[in-house]
């Protein structure tokens, strides 16, 4: 897969469409987080074109087919309606922040017999079905599983948008940041083992930058001689709203470059 614009490239397993009604672009320095819903539909092609249409209040960036298949509605610098009233970590209205991927998944299932079904009427059997406890509630319900090739698609996409977005920090589910309210992905989906995975495979990486611009988010900075807490400061505080230059990337730490190079802790730093 390769972002182009963007927008991801066709191929065999990706296609576009327009989804006109999405138009407004994402502020400086986001988006900063990924969303995973799942979309209790049908299918992904008939919850992809209904999340296209106009008179419809809601849509994504990308919905993920049963078969690995993405089909990507809104470009990812635009702001995509999925989230809707959110909030988390002290920030609300995520779609502001977020890129958001569903999944073709029917979701919550009532036993009927030897058989489960969906609220638009759609049986399943059992082995495409888990009873589990969802992690926001305390009472076992049946849900649609995701399928393997799901699942790997939506990793695959993951590790993209975190390779091609630096922003990019934590990834969420919908039932995160609108508790209560929103039981997707829900606990048949691996969300925090995906999470940890793939954050901390980015957060070991000693990667090297050129030049990439960034900011001071904190009201004073230091900046030190090397990576580390205890390590010497070498000049005055850096102020917020400092332009820098992102040179490396070394466990939560920047190498940075303003009128002088030094290290600075990520967390508070933001891309623009």
């Amino acid at each position: 897969m390769e972002i182009q614009n963007f927008k991801l490239k066709i191929a065999d397993n990706v296609e576009q469409l327009n989804c006109k009604k999405n138009t407004v672009k994402f502020s400086q320095g986001q988006p900063d987080t990924i969303i995973i819903h799942y979309t209790a539909g049908r299918n992904a092609e008939s919850s992809a074109r209904y999340l296209c249409n106009d008179d419809v209040k809601a849509s994504a960036h990308v919905v993920i087919g049963r078969d690995g298949k993405i089909i990507q509605l809104v470009p990812f610098d635009t702001i995509a309606w999925h989230a809707g009233k959110s909030y988390y970590e002290g920030r609300v209205g995520f779609n502001k922040y977020s890129v958001g991927i569903e999944l073709d998944n029917a979701g919550i299932l009532d036993k009927a017999g030897n058989e489960y079904l969906s609220w638009f009427g759609k049986k399943y059997h059992a082995d495409e079905v888990i009873q589990a406890i969802h992690p926001n509630e305390n009472k076992e319900k049946f849900w649609h599983i995701f399928t393997e090739k799901q699942i790997q698609a939506c990793e695959d996409l993951c590790t993209l948008l975190l390779k091609d977005y630096k922003t990019i920090k934590n990834i969420l589910g919908h039932e995160e940041i609108a508790p209560g309210r929103k039981q997707d992905p829900g606990p048949a989906f691996p969300l925090k083992k995906i999470r940890e995975l793939l954050l901390q495979e980015r957060d070991s990486d000693e990667s090297i930058y050129e030049n990439l611009d960034a900011k001071v988010e904190a009201s004073l900075l230091n900046i030190r001689e090397l990576p580390d807490a205890n390590s010497k400061t070498i000049n005055e505080p850096l102020k917020k709203g400092t332009k820098l230059k992102i040179l490396q990337k070394h466990k939560g730490w920047y190498k940075v470059k303003t009128e002088i190079e030094g290290w600075v802790a990520s967390e508070y730093v933001s891309f623009e």
